[in-house]
């Protein structure tokens, strides 16, 4: 790259300094008083000067809660798949299970609906009234033989 040499141009002690009157709050932005190597002071364009960098982040040591998560993940991940692999095995007998369940249900439902209506019907049919039954029963001691008669009236 070429660079191009600029000649910087000074006044002589003989002539006035510049702007002598200028206060420092009247000198427009980007124009300062400099002094130069021989020892001059004058107005002079300043390149802008570049934003300060941002501090720079320092290391934090990881949180413990975050180390007991990271070795713990693997544990509970083995442990998911293994109850998953042990699910597929057992899905035969859980299907099974159901059925035979659901069968259950359905025997109790019906039990429950039957059972009274055939007791109903039975009563309805038996146009005699009601039979009534006579039970004797003797026994002898704790160990002894029963005996008994039924009547049926």
């Amino acid at each position: 790259m070429h660079e191009t040499a600029y000649q910087i141009t000074t006044l002589t002690p003989q002539q006035p300094t510049p702007n002598p009157g200028l206060l420092p709050t009247e000198i427009p932005p980007g124009v300062q008083m400099v002094t130069l190597p021989g020892g001059m002071r004058t107005l002079a364009y300043t390149p802008q000067q570049a934003p300060p960098a941002p501090p720079v982040p320092v290391a934090q040591p990881i949180p413990t809660w975050a180390k007991t998560t990271a070795l713990l993940t693997p544990t509970i991940g083995g442990g998911i798949a293994a109850a998953g692999i042990g699910l597929s095995y057992a899905a035969p007998g859980l299907i099974a299970m159901t059925d035979a369940l659901w069968a259950a249900v359905t025997l109790i439902a019906a039990a429950a609906i039957g059972v009274p209506m055939l007791l109903r019907i039975g009563r309805t049919t038996t146009g005699k009234g009601s039979t009534h039954i006579t039970q004797n029963i003797t026994a002898s001691g704790m160990f002894g033989k029963a005996n008994g008669t039924i009547n049926h009236h």
